[in-house]
């Protein structure tokens, strides 16, 4: 009977896969550009209201700067998860042909989401001041997170999955201010993410009923190594970013106010990145309904120091206790 729900479950996202189909430059990019006297990211995930010094001007090139980095940062965690998709795939290959069609599609549909961030980043680099930097290498992450457990790397990647979901309905979605490509952008993006983080859940369901309470007990230890990697990650890029907006945006004589502007960028990309997908009540649902006690107080000790780094008004659920 399980196998029959399991198998009803792919069914319903191949069903949605081939209905939300797109393709880059017929749908998404159809000839444009994107308009740089409008923001990319909303104040709700890129926090520039936070700080009142800024400009109106100056505001708006940090969430430019921010999208920037938004566009890449998805791009490289997308090359571990179609690693990692393409995989799990196999193992249906032989058994039910349905989910095995559901993981071929969504691997496809990732590296499609690849290759729009990349011809993004070109667009990007073509339009803006010299001196941006990508301060981690896309292989050398996936070949990082791809040594650790298959079930820590699912459940990351569910966090990831539904995190887009997230910032896509209550920050980007309802903000009229956006550039226009950027917004159709996240909204194809969100379409195929949406079924996406099914798949997910499904496999890391799967996974999980593999493993005894010792082994689960070394994936939460995996999943709490991965999540300090991605803030390594986001501190690394805080400080390129907040140096970039500080010599584009004309504040490179006032280390003050540098340092406040680094800070804020990199509770931002915390916010963006960490604290909202672990806030998304699916999330826990599904992470802490397979944990025990002991493992899901782990989980939080780590998550700890990190939660501070939510908007002053956020538009999140708190984690749960």
């Amino acid at each position: 009977m399980q196998t029959t729900i399991s198998t009803e479950r792919y069914a319903r996202v191949v069903d949605l896969s081939k209905r939300v189909r797109w393709e880059i430059d017929r749908d998404v990019i159809r000839g444009r550009s994107f308009d740089y006297s409008k923001t990319f990211l909303p104040a709700g995930l890129s926090l520039v209201d936070e700080l009142a010094f800024l400009t109106p001007a100056q505001k708006r090139l940090l969430s430019q700067v921010q999208g920037r980095t938004y566009a890449y940062l998805f791009g490289l965690v997308e090359r571990f998860i179609a690693a990692k998709v393409s995989d799990l795939g196999r193992a249906h290959a032989f058994d039910d042909q349905v989910a095995f069609e559901a993981m071929v599609r969504m691997t496809d549909e990732e590296l499609k989401h690849q290759e729009l961030f990349r011809r993004l980043e070109a667009m990007m680099a073509a339009d803006m001041p010299a001196g941006y930097q990508m301060t981690a290498d896309g292989n050398a992450v996936a070949q990082a997170v791809l040594g650790a457990s298959s079930w820590a790397v699912l459940a990351l990647t569910l966090d990831i999955e539904l995190f887009t979901q997230a910032h896509y309905r209550a920050s980007i979605e309802p903000d009229a201010e956006l550039s226009e490509l950027w917004k159709d952008v996240f909204k194809f993006h969100w379409r195929e993410e949406a079924q996406h983080a099914v798949l997910d859940e499904l496999e890391l369901l799967r996974e999980d009923a593999r493993l005894d309470k010792a082994a689960r007990d070394a994936a939460v230890g995996d999943l709490i190594g991965l999540v300090g990697a991605v803030d390594g990650i986001l501190q690394a890029q805080a400080r390129a970013d907040a140096a970039y907006f500080v010599r584009i945006g004309g504040l490179a004589a006032d280390s003050g106010r540098a340092a406040q502007i680094e800070a804020m960028v990199l509770k931002a990309y915390r916010w963006q990145y960490i604290v909202s997908g672990v806030m998304e009540p699916r999330f826990q649902r599904v992470l802490f309904g397979l944990l025990d006690d002991t493992q899901k107080a782990r989980i939080l000790e780590a998550l700890a120091p990190l939660t501070y780094a939510v908007p002053v008004q956020p538009q999140a659920l708190p984690m749960a206790a």
